[in-house]
């Protein structure tokens, strides 16, 4: 998968937005880890959890990475249940 599957018609603009940065990050890995997700949820989210992704959304790649991969311990105010689900999400996607 190269990029977003899912239209961002019917998103209010917030989501919208949202769904773009997490698809433009910056490294091709973490556009693909967040994207995915983001194609996959962000219509579900609430509007506390698309908070919570937006913050997720600011923290540097190499960090969030190594978060999501166990290289290095989640900080207890990043180990919210978006980033559980985000990191779930991910570990599924490998076993398949």
């Amino acid at each position: 998968m190269t990029g977003t599957t899912r239209s961002s018609a019917g998103l209010d603009e917030r989501r919208r937005r949202l769904l773009y940065r997490l698809w433009h990050r910056g490294t091709r890995e973490m556009d693909l880890i967040m994207g995915q997700f983001a194609d996959a949820a962000i219509g579900e989210l609430t509007d506390t959890e698309i908070g919570e992704l937006e913050a997720l959304a600011e923290v540097p790649d190499p960090e969030l990475y190594a978060w999501l991969t166990g290289g290095r311990p989640v900080p207890p105010n990043y180990d919210i249940a978006v980033f559980r689900r985000l990191r779930d999400f991910h570990a599924l996607r490998h076993v398949e």
